[in-house]
């Protein structure tokens, strides 16, 4: 492995480590600077004050040296003369600022001390933070100087083109200088199936969820034709079912458009400075109008919390959490919605008091499609809480979910 990237990252760390050490040293001078006039100067203040009763513009000042027979110094001497009454003030300084100084030396030079260790802790710290650019560095730097000849080459064409169209099939290349190649191509080819797997599940999954409405609406058109035009009731029942059919495919598939258009990276987030409070406010006040089966709580943050967020965004994902605790709640129950702060990071909670969910279901339950079995009787597609992580995902926060079976879920929106 090359030194070159070590010796890189090392004069990068003491770039790093050295300009924040300078910017301690400038304020370390400058601070010490301060105090050594700040000090002395407050200290005869405090004695003007007690002296003459306040301090004012009109007295005068000055610095006297003091000498002995001989001419040498003994002191220096600070007087204060009040114009008004003429009242004087002398206050010897010598042997305090002596003292001053000392004590003022000794904590420059601990402080500066201090300084220099902690630049050391903190090149060790940056370090460690380089340490796996140093080593992906190092690497890259070993392989573009690996010299590879034609028969390294004609080998792993061969090995490829010679693959099964294998769901499990892994290039061998059976030499040690293209392990990493190797390596390299088998975690790409499995990426890639996975991906593909998903794919497909995902359309196999939307057909699924589109075959039912389809099927329902087909049945009822066939009802419609044979007996509809005569029998009232049968008109009635069928242009229920379709609208009712209709307006649910409708939602699945603006739901698979949603979650289309984010994969694409169409769907852009609108930032502005939001409000929590006012958010979870809004949801709330409109859960009220929208169901009076439940009982509504909302526990507003003190004081109230502004970030920078989608608001019509965020709020959606907090409807969807809203209207799947409607659906897993039974009528009459409680559903909280509560915003503010822990640990430094705002979140926004929904709390209800329904069926709750199995551990094996709270590590799937973001998975596109996926309903648990207890879940499977209540109306839905599950997407919305596919939805919901995107945008949660894409605000830069996460989910915690807490759920007991017959007990409840608390989901919290950590921004």
């Amino acid at each position: 492995m090359s030194s070159v990237p070590s010796r890189n990252m090392n004069s990068i760390t003491k770039k790093l480590a050295g300009g924040r050490l300078k910017s301690a040293l400038f304020r370390l001078f400058f601070r010490s600077l301060f105090l050594l006039f700040l000090l002395p100067a407050a200290y005869l203040a405090v004695r003007e004050q007690a002296a003459f009763g306040k301090l004012s513009l009109d007295t005068e000042r000055h610095f006297e040296i003091e000498k002995d027979g001989s001419g040498n110094w003994t002191d220096l001497i600070y007087t204060a003369r009040n114009k008004m009454d003429g009242a004087a003030l002398k206050v010897p300084l010598w042997q305090g600022l002596r003292v001053f100084l000392l004590i003022w030396h000794i904590l420059f030079w601990l402080r500066l001390v201090s300084l220099i260790l902690a630049h050391q802790a903190e090149k060790r710290r940056i370090q460690e933070i380089l340490a796996p650019l140093n080593e992906l560095a190092a690497r890259a730097e070993a392989l573009s100087q690996m010299e590879f000849g034609e028969d390294k080459y004609r080998r792993i064409e061969d090995a490829v083109s010679h693959m099964e169209a294998d769901e499990n099939a892994r290039l061998s290349l059976g030499d040690d200088d293209l392990a990493g190649v190797e390596a390299a191509i088998n975690n790409l080819l499995t990426r890639i199936r996975e991906s593909n797997r998903q794919q497909a599940r995902f359309v196999n999954d939307a057909s699924h969820e589109l075959r039912t409405p389809i099927a329902v609406i087909s049945g009822y058109a066939d009802m419609l034709a044979r007996w509809g035009k005569e029998d009232q009731k049968v008109l009635e029942e069928s242009i229920a079912a379709i609208q009712t059919e209709t307006e649910r495919m409708k939602h699945l598939v603006e739901q698979l458009l949603f979650l289309a258009r984010g994969d694409a990276g169409r769907t852009l987030l609108q930032r502005e400075e939001t409000s929590l409070n006012e958010l979870m406010r809004e949801a709330y006040e409109e859960s009220l109008m929208i169901d009076e089966g439940h009982v509504y709580r909302f526990a507003p943050a003190e004081p109230d919390i502004r970030i920078q967020a989608d608001p019509g965004l965020l709020k959606q994902a907090v409807r969807i959490l809203l209207d799947n605790a409607a659906k897993y709640t039974a009528p009459g129950d409680e559903i909280l919605l509560k915003c503010g702060s822990e640990a430094g990071r705002p979140f926004l909670q929904v709390q209800d008091t329904g069926i709750g969910m199995a551990r094996k279901d709270v590590e799937h339950m973001f998975e596109r499609f996926y309903r648990a079995d207890e879940a499977r009787s209540v109306e839905g597609t599950g997407l919305g809480l596919s939805i919901a992580k995107w945008i949660v995902d894409k605000h830069g926060g996460h989910f915690e979910v807490l759920s007991r079976e017959d007990i409840g879920t608390r989901i919290r929106i950590v921004l």
